[in-house]
């Protein structure tokens, strides 16, 4: 085993070795990447039945270390690699050969088999995740090579046949054309076209769209969606009836190129080889290069009069030979800039003076550019004047600091970029207020002014510029450019010799400072008291709002139970104060909007108490007000007003208007507390019950509401109780199609027996089982009790859909839970739908996006139920892989009543965009004709309600069918 060189040959040794050992026959089950593909060894060995018996005997090694007595596991890493060996007849019980004189040689083998096979497995695993690589490295270089032509001087037909062979390296595309339509004109060109068995080729010429309508190219350009298959299948993916024209293909792929949400054109791909199909991975790849085929033929075409200017320039330089004599011009050029600016820099670190600095700079800046008229400007710190420090003109002395103002030196500070200006561009700043006229240009006599900034590591320090009074003198753009680069080094170095001076001046104040340091530490002292006093007032506050926190107010409940125990009528009264629905706004607006709202709470809470009253911040989103000294409870209720009537004016947060309701438990202290986690345990019963009364309201505490609280503990308790002796069972309810009332498919309600209150719906326990996290072994429950028992109601047709909780999505893995409770429970996923609210959706839409992706891959689909309930928009569904909408019944009731507008005009536009997207949609709670017979008119088709029965046992619609 050792020189065996692959996985098969390891499986041949392995069952040589075991025949010759007289071990009987047996065959060989490896994976890479279990669960996904399992290959049998020899070929032949492959059936059905051995690949359930080698699930099974992974599943039980992993979950107790035990296998099948007829499997032996050979090597598992407990993740993606596996090897097995299945026995034949003559194995025993464990696995080993029945010769008990071999036996010791067949374990010998089997052990050095697994150490080849682990190994082969995870090379295997290897060379896998090198091929992943290898194809994206591809893709990649596919990218850049159609982004390199796009910029390269090919013609356009050499170009796109370029653009072929790239998609030819990355897919089968020896049949490839490429389709651009000019959504103005309405027409059509085929642009290339490479066809090995089409002999009518289509006219290069654009063409009117109407002469191709309802074609294959047609509907890929019309609808904007990807479209691929054979014809049958293609004509079921169409909007549309099609027409198919030319010869057939086997299959068929093509792709629209979008832009903005436009298509502009088609990239089609097709087969006409029996053995070779496009695969979705060919249509992704397709889609992502046809936007790159896109963006470059927009290039070449936006290019193409520039790049034949450029080309005639070129040869004219060319003739000239003077393209030669420019290169070498630029490059002394650049060695004479790189000199200076090495020049300069060392100047920085010389000891000479301002002046002679300046100077330098000067003569080094006329090496490279006519510099006659050369001066340096540098703001002031503050920033409101403008200093010269070096100035040399021949028109005009240096002139003083003076203040900031609107003048050329000044604008290519604020700018922040080297300015060329003449007499034109002159008057331009000075028609856009940019300048004034008496500072445009500072004399008759200039002819052209050339500025740049010096940029520092924070801000602008200031200018250096260049004037000529000579029309013999223009500067350039290359000109700016060069002074740029110099501007940029001399702004460096006039920040090392500022900084250098400012060291000087730091340590000269260094001294003063350390004189200055015993006084300091008097003051220190001072200050120690003051910093003490401000960490007590920190401890016992909170940081966000400044609201005393929960130790101060626990403080102050235990000083009001002190005087209420040295005089009974000295009572108080305990408001805990929650904001409704706080979490949407943490998720929706951020965490820093949250935060705004808080504050923005919290000082409306401290506007409606008076002294000595304590308003605190618990924690989170929760608030409590300890009132005093006051007439209890009549001043409490007061108070509660108060604060609900303050949240009725909305708060701007993140240009958003927001109204944040709040609910609030009272609790009165008396005689009977004895500390004061008793009283907030109290008001916080109250909250509770006021936040199930529907929010922003009070309730006041009393022991009704104790019991409540224990009745809920109760009811918890039942629960899990339920869940230990299976008390829970589906019932199903049909889904029909409204026209003949046929069923398409049943939804899994569930129900509780409960040994004393019998059948409960889930109102009556759902709530509790969400609060205390119970949802979702409940719904696993629920989930593998519906596959067995749906079983016989989908062996024909239809479909089974499951409610999942949005709980459930915080698992990454609840796809993969529930592909293998159907491999469990032996139901078919393709009979699977789950039902999923908008809230799930919201959550967290990418990662619910992928969950749901990946059931639409193994054949689940998913439904949105109660449509319209949510804070999902209409717009939000085509972002979700959703095969079904479903309408909320409190759309449907209105049906019928007095006034069904409003019902009507969402239930049209929830159906017209449905039908646009493909989805289909299902009417829920329908229980009249009136209500069946509108739905139907408006182009519902399909429903769901009492109309036509309600929820029963399997068995029920079992015994139907079969009646």
């Amino acid at each position: 085993f050792l020189h065996a060189d692959s996985i098969e040959t390891v499986a041949v040794l392995l069952l040589a070795g075991l025949r010759d050992l007289h071990a009987g026959s047996h065959c060989v089950a490896t994976s890479s990447d279990w669960p996904q593909s399992v290959t049998f060894h020899p070929a032949g060995c492959r059936t059905a039945t051995r690949l359930a018996q080698v699930e099974r005997a992974v599943a039980a090694h992993r979950a107790a270390g035990q296998t099948d007595p007829r499997t032996r596991i050979l090597c598992d890493d407990g993740q993606r690699a596996v090897a097995l060996l299945l026995a034949g007849e003559t194995m025993d019980a464990a696995g080993n050969a029945a010769n008990t004189d071999g036996e010791r040689d067949a374990r010998a083998l089997l052990d050095d088999a697994g150490t080849r096979l682990a190994e082969l497995l995870q090379l295997r695993q290897l060379r896998d995740s090198i091929e992943r690589l290898e194809k994206g490295e591809q893709l990649q270089r596919a990218l850049y090579a159609i982004a390199d032509m796009a910029g390269s001087d090919l013609e356009m037909p050499d170009m796109l046949r370029g653009v072929h062979a790239i998609v030819g390296g990355l897919m089968y595309a020896e049949n490839f054309y490429i389709a651009l339509h000019d959504p103005d004109a309405d027409t059509l060109c085929f642009i290339y076209f490479v066809d090995s068995v089409e002999t009518s080729l289509p006219p290069v010429e654009a063409l009117p769209m109407s002469r191709f309508e309802r074609g294959l190219t047609w509907y890929t350009i019309r609808d904007g969606k990807p479209m691929m298959g054979s014809n049958e299948q293609l004509a079921g993916q169409a909007s549309g009836p099609v027409t198919f024209r030319g010869v057939d293909s086997v299959d068929w792929l093509g792709v629209p190129m979008l832009r903005n949400g436009r298509a502009k054109g088609a990239v089609v791909v097709q087969s006409y080889l029996p053995g070779v199909r496009f695969t979705e991975a060919d249509r992704s790849l397709l889609a992502f290069v046809a936007e790159h085929i896109l963006t470059a033929l927009e290039r070449k075409r936006t290019k193409e009069q520039l790049e034949l200017r450029v080309q005639q320039r070129t040869r004219e330089l060319a003739e000239a030979n003077s393209g030669l004599r420019e290169q070498i011009a630029e490059r002394e050029r650049g060695e004479r800039l790189q000199a200076a600016l090495y020049r300069i820099a060392a100047l920085a670190n010389s000891d000479e003076s301002s002046e002679r600095f300046y100077r330098h700079i000067h003569a080094i800046v006329g090496e490279l550019l006519n510099a006659e008229n050369f001066y340096i400007a540098l703001k002031s710190e503050d920033g409101t004047s403008l200093e010269f420090p070096y100035w040399v003109d021949a028109h005009s002395p240096p002139p003083p600091a003076r203040p900031m103002k609107p003048g050329l030196t000044e604008y290519v500070i604020r700018s922040a970029r080297p300015q060329l200006v003449g007499r034109t561009r002159a008057q331009q700043l000075v028609a856009q207020g940019e300048i004034v006229p008496s500072v445009a240009l500072r004399d008759s006599s200039t002819h052209c002014w050339l500025g740049a900034p010096l940029i520092g590591e924070e801000s602008v320090l200031g200018a250096v510029a260049l004037q000529s009074y000579s029309t013999e003198v223009e500067y350039t753009e290359r000109d700016a450019e060069l002074l740029t680069f110099v501007s940029y080094q001399i702004a460096s170095s006039v920040q090392r010799r500022n900084n250098a001076q400012a060291l000087i001046k730091l340590n000269a104040e260094l001294e003063q400072r350390v004189q200055s340091r015993t006084a300091e530490l008097r003051e220190q002292i001072a200050v120690r008291e003051r910093v003490e006093s401000q960490l007590l007032h920190q401890v016992m506050h909170d940081a966000l709002t400044g609201l005393p926190n929960r130790i101060y107010l626990r403080d102050r409940i235990e000083r009001a139970m002190a005087s209420l125990r040295r005089d009974p009528d000295m009572k108080f009264g305990l408001l805990y104060i929650d904001i409704d629905r706080f979490k949407v706004v943490n998720d929706s607006l951020g965490h820093l909007a949250g935060d705004e709202v808080l504050r923005e709470v919290a000082r409306r809470l401290a506007s409606c108490v008076r002294e000595p009253d304590v308003v605190s911040r618990l924690a989170g989103d929760e608030f409590a007000i300890l009132l005093e000294h006051a007439e209890i409870p009549d001043t409490a209720t007061k108070v509660a007003r108060r604060i609900l009537q303050s949240m009725h004016q909305s708060i701007d947060v993140e240009g958003q208007s927001l109204l944040a309701g709040v609910s609030i438990g009272i609790a009165i202290g008396d005689a009977h507390y004895h500390n004061a986690d008793e009283a907030l345990r109290d008001a916080d019963t109250a909250l509770y019950r006021a936040k199930s009364a529907g929010r922003n309201r009070f309730v006041m505490y009393d022991e009704s509401l104790n019991q409540a609280a224990m009745n809920v503990f109760a009811l918890e308790q039942d629960l899990r109780r339920a869940l230990t002796h299976d008390e829970f069972t589906p019932y199903f309810q049909p889904l029909v199609r409204l026209r003949d009332a046929s069923v398409i498919g049943y939804e899994a309600l569930l129900r509780w027996r409960h040994p004393q209150r019998g059948m409960l719906a889930p109102g009556d326990f759902l709530q509790v089982a969400e609060d205390s996290g119970l949802i979702e072994p409940i719904d696993w429950r629920m989930f593998h009790l519906t596959m067995e028992a749906a079983g016989d109601l989908v062996r024909g047709s239809g479909f089974i859909t499951i409610n999942v909780s949005p709980r459930l999505f915080q698992d990454n893995d609840l796809d993969g839970r529930l592909l293998q409770l159907t491999r469990d429970t032996g139901f078919n996923p393709a009979k699977l739908r789950v039902e999923v609210t908008e809230g799930t959706l919201l959550g967290d839409a990418e990662a619910a996006a992928k969950v749901l992706q990946r059931l639409r891959d193994a054949g689940i689909e998913t439904a949105l139920d109660d449509f319209g309930t949510g804070y999902s928009s209409l717009g939000q569904v085509h972002t979700f892989p959703l095969k079904m909408i479903k309408i909320d019944r409190s759309f449907i009731s209105p049906i019928g009543g007095g006034n069904t507008s409003r019902s009507t005009a969402v239930i049209g536009a929830i159906l017209a965009l449905s039908h646009s997207l493909g989805l289909e949609v299902v009417a829920e709670g329908i229980e009249t004709e009136q209500q069946r017979d509108a739905l139907v008119a408006m182009g519902c088709v399909y429903g769901q309600g009492y109309l036509f029965g309600r929820p029963q046992p399997a068995s029920h619609w079992i015994e139907s069918l079969i009646a």
